[in-house]
């Protein structure tokens, strides 16, 4: 496989930008989380805290009518000047994961599975985990409450759903959507990463650092 691209979707808690960090090292490629958030605030004029508190945000009626290799520059010029913020910001990540997915690398949230379900090499991934290792992650490594944890990380999980939804008309953590879900409570962050390194290995991928 010449080029190859990781999309990592994931539970709130479940360890998938941990895997997704990991597993582009052990590959030897770029990865991408809220990098994108600056190279969409580069590319659209709007400022990196503007894009960060709207993405993952859904506004209205759905959007997943507009082709997904519109540009933001290009979609605001056809007329499309009053679309709503959330679109907007969404247009303008699409647009970079667009551009960044010209080589290997991997890739966390943002809908990037559907923005490049037509891209050869594509590996689709869903992470997820039992609720009570999640909790306990958040409040470990996210410093959350032990008091309302569990609420704070179901609204997540649905505001993520709902974004997913909005823009793809899909059901974000369907196995239909993906190439492979694990199970983070099962399989473990360092597992997790050697079941995808398996998987890549037997589409002809090479890690650099194995």
């Amino acid at each position: 496989m010449d080029k190859f691209i990781v999309t990592i979707s994931r539970e709130f808690g479940s360890g998938g930008r941990l895997i997704g960090e990991e597993l582009a090292k052990r590959l030897g490629v770029p990865f991408y989380d809220k990098a994108i958030i600056q190279m969409a605030a580069e590319k659209s004029g709007m400022s990196y805290d503007f894009i960060e508190k709207n993405e993952e945000k859904s506004s209205g009626a759905p959007i997943f009518n507009i082709p997904i290799t519109a540009t933001f520059a290009g979609y605001t010029a056809m007329g499309y000047i009053d679309t709503p913020v959330n679109d907007k910001t969404f247009l303008a990540q699409a647009e970079v994961i667009r551009e960044i997915a010209k080589s290997s690398c991997v890739i966390v949230g943002r809908c990037a599975d559907y923005i490049l379900r037509e891209e050869p090499g594509l590996v689709r991934v869903f992470i997820a985990g039992r609720l009570e290792d999640r909790i306990r992650r958040a409040i470990e490594k996210y410093n959350f409450p032990e008091d309302g944890a569990q609420e704070k990380i179901r609204k997540i999980d649905k505001s993520r759903a709902n974004y997913y939804r909005y823009y793809t008309d899909q059901s974000w953590g369907s196995v239909h959507n993906y190439d492979i879900t694990l199970n983070t409570s099962f399989t473990g962050i360092d597992g997790a990463v050697e079941v995808l390194l398996t998987l890549l290995k037997s589409k002809g991928v090479t890690p650099q650092n194995p």
